[in-house]
């Protein structure tokens, strides 16, 4: 099976620091750690199959199949297979305003 460079991209570094203030401040330091333990641990997992994640729908009905993504609900892990890489671009919670954050984050 081939191994994939995953890449975090510096939005994703930042998106996945708010989850984790947001998730300490409004609930506890204990289950941020949780998240973001569950986080690293699928974006580390990319590495060996990428292609297992899905087109985003708001992306996929616009034809747009350059993006998968895979969850740990609710929040969307959003990234993009170029050659032997994995690109993470986003990290965020589902329950946002997707499409404006795919349009602003992914097609400007």
């Amino acid at each position: 099976m081939k191994n994939y460079r995953v890449i975090i991209t510096i939005e994703a570094e930042q998106d996945i620091e708010d989850l984790w203030e947001y998730i300490a401040r409004n609930d506890s330091q204990k289950n941020a750690e949780y998240v973001l333990d569950q986080i690293e641990q699928i974006i580390l997992s990319l590495d060996q199959n990428p292609q297992r994640g899905h087109y985003p729908d708001e992306l996929a009905r616009q034809g747009i199949k350059l993006y998968r993504e895979v969850f740990f609900k609710p929040y969307r892990l959003i990234y993009e297979i170029i050659e032997n890489k994995v690109v993470v671009h986003l990290c965020v919670d589902g329950r946002r305003d997707m499409i404006s954050l795919l349009e602003r984050r992914l097609l400007r």
